[in-house]
């Protein structure tokens, strides 16, 4: 019996302008000048204006402030991701901050906790030293004025008790959490970013959050290579196919999908100090 096929995904209807708040292109498989450039025309076409592409620990990271360097749309965070906390050592702090003060960086993150792989993955991060390299990454974003981008994943209590009382803006990645800690969130001022996730039937706690939230408190991503929308759940992902999860986002609000996408690209250039 053959291999199942995997999905192959399509883009949304055309909706512009769309900014890709978070995603990976090394991970899409653009590494190379010309492969982002690739990408970026098929994001293009679909109308996406821009997107922030992020690392997970410091191989990425390079290829994201690469990317940056290399192409006029795309923006890169840099952080290293909770998971991998233990590898924040005295040449990954001072690398990281060297690359927080380039203008084409906009973000640090993504930081935060991960309490889902804690006794799973081998090399996982403890919560301890997550917990260290979170405040080391809060204390990086204060000194050079700019977002904390979250990395959340079954830890919400800890979470909101390490961000009491941070001033800075703080961005929830891949919002995913119940509703009363979307309400807390948006209390305090964070900025609620969702990706595919909040097109998946089960999540109507997800749409309820997008409906709720304050108008500039909102972010759409997609976290490529993972998290691709339906009706494509489960098939490779990229800023391409946006566009589902921004429409998603336009019908939880009941306004058009045309509003939506101005709405969050202007949330975005506001958010990450950029010109689009």
């Amino acid at each position: 019996m053959g291999k199942r096929k995997r999905k192959v995904a399509e883009p949304a209807e055309y909706l512009t302008p769309l900014f890709d708040a978070h995603t990976h292109l090394a991970s899409c498989g653009a590494k190379t000048p010309e492969e982002v450039a690739a990408l970026m025309d098929r994001a293009a076409a679909a109308g996406v204006v821009g997107v922030c592409t992020v690392g997970d620990g410091m191989p990425e990271t390079e290829l994201a402030f690469t990317a940056a360097q290399s192409h006029p749309r795309v923006w890169a965070a840099v952080a290293i991701h909770p998971t991998r906390a233990a590898e924040l050592d005295d040449a990954a702090k001072a690398r990281l901050a060297e690359m927080a003060a380039d203008p084409r960086v906009v973000a640090i993150g993504e930081t935060g906790l991960d309490w889902y792989w804690l006794d799973s993955l081998d090399g996982c991060a403890s919560k301890e030293e997550q917990l260290a390299a979170l405040e080391w990454h809060k204390d990086l974003a204060a000194s050079v004025g700019k977002p904390l981008m979250i990395h959340n994943r079954d830890a919400d209590v800890d979470l909101m008790a390490a961000l009491d009382g941070y001033e800075g803006t703080a961005i929830l990645h891949c919002f995913s959490s119940p509703i009363e800690v979307a309400r807390q969130a948006l209390e305090r001022g964070y900025i609620l970013s969702f990706t595919g996730n909040v097109t998946f039937k089960r999540n109507e706690d997800l749409r309820q959050a997008v409906a709720e939230a304050p108008a500039g408190q909102l972010l759409v991503e997609t976290d490529a290579p993972y998290m691709t929308a339906e009706p494509f759940r489960g098939a490779r992902n990229e800023p391409t196919f946006i566009g589902w999860q921004a429409r998603a986002m336009a019908e939880a609000r009941g306004i058009p999908a045309e509003e939506m996408a101005r709405m969050l690209a202007d949330n975005a250039a506001r958010v990450y100090g950029i010109e689009l």
